[in-house]
């Protein structure tokens, strides 16, 4: 009997409806299901051809897949049995295969310096991965650890934080700095809540910390590793909220080596969305980044790398190069001064 997810849901909540999974490791029957459980139940209209014809099952929003496959194989596992411990271990090996074969290499993954996988962690926000590779290594260079960033002028800062954008993460990386040094004697905090003391450093960035600088077992959730949950284990629901990916996230997490987990979640996800559908527009909280040329942001950019680079200190100057809306300029660069990025001496600008 087709059994309707939604009002399952409703009715037999984790709370009221104890899982028999968690007392003997097997799965539930019958309306003792709780949603971690629950099946993702077949129906005769899902496109199964009969036995002996080479099945293809045809899941929502992917790709159809041979029977064979280990993909179907999880499917048709979550579909009967709900998220038991063979399909959990099913789930890791799926993700941890692809992981070995297919991991993406970036500086900060070759590191174990918290310092510096907390300065990845800081440019990786809203920046596409591309771009912080560009400028990483040139800032670690520059600033090799906490003390020297601490003690850095913060147009040094500016200058090498260019060409990455949402400046304003420069200020916040050296603020965090200095509080590292001065709270913390030079090293970084390794808990969730400590972390969230610094500036800039937000419940994602955190966890992120958290799990590849100190490889604790947090909840990470973020675009990617979103993606593989809806994919897997939400293939039927239009609208999936994070609070429903929690708890699977907490039962699949691979707790013997979270940092490596989250690194293949993640990968997996990339991969996801450049061979099909991005699975991650069905999460509830999904939003497209605003456009950048001819943006605010884009005209800030501008603003600082001609301060930095000398090519100008006074508004005339500034409206001349940049070539936007005087008015608009003004109303920027007095922006820019309320937010600490830049000063005003008598008719000159500079950086703060």
């Amino acid at each position: 009997m087709v059994r309707n997810i939604a009002i399952m849901k409703k009715n037999f909540s984790a709370k009221t409806a104890p899982s028999n999974q968690e007392k003997t490791g097997k799965p539930s029957f019958g309306n003792r299901f709780t949603p971690l459980e629950m099946p993702r139940l077949i129906s005769k209209s899902n496109g199964v051809k009969k036995h002996g014809e080479n099945p293809i099952r045809k899941f929502p929003y992917g790709v159809n897949a041979p029977c064979e496959s280990p993909l179907t194989g999880f499917m048709e596992e979550w579909a009967t049995k709900g998220l038991s411990p063979s399909l959990i271990r099913k789930f890791q090996k799926i993700i941890l295969r692809h992981y070995g074969k297919h991991a993406r290499v970036f500086p900060w993954r070759r590191t174990r310096d918290p310092y510096q996988i907390f300065v990845s962690e800081i440019m990786l926000q809203q920046t596409q991965v591309d771009r912080v590779i560009e400028k990483y290594d040139k800032f670690i260079v520059v600033f090799p650890d906490v003390f020297s960033l601490a003690r850095a002028p913060l147009e040094k800062v500016l200058k090498a934080w260019l060409g990455l954008g949402y400046n304003r993460r420069a200020i916040v990386l050296k603020k965090s700095a200095e509080i590292v040094v001065k709270k913390f004697t030079g090293k970084l905090p390794e808990t969730e809540k400590e972390l969230l003391t610094l500036p800039g450093v937000g419940k994602y960035t955190a966890a992120a910390i958290s799990a590849f600088a100190f490889n604790h077992p947090v909840v990470l959730l973020e675009t990617n590793v979103r993606t593989v949950f809806i994919r897997f284990f939400f293939s039927d629901q239009n609208t999936v909220t994070d609070q429903e990916i929690i708890p699977f996230i907490e039962k699949t997490l691979d707790r013997s080596n979270p940092r490596r987990w989250y690194n293949a979640l993640m990968d997996y996800g990339v991969m996801l969305k450049k061979t099909m559908p991005n699975p991650g527009r069905r999460s509830a909280h999904y939003t497209r980044q605003s456009r950048f040329e001819g943006s605010d942001r884009q005209i800030r950019g501008a603003i600082l790398r001609a301060l930095a680079v000398g090519k100008a200190n006074s508004v005339p100057e500034i409206i001349q190069l940049v070539g936007s809306d005087p008015g608009r300029i003004k109303k920027i660069l007095l922006q820019l001064q309320e937010e600490g990025f830049v000063k005003r001496k008598k008719q000159k600008i500079m950086i703060a």
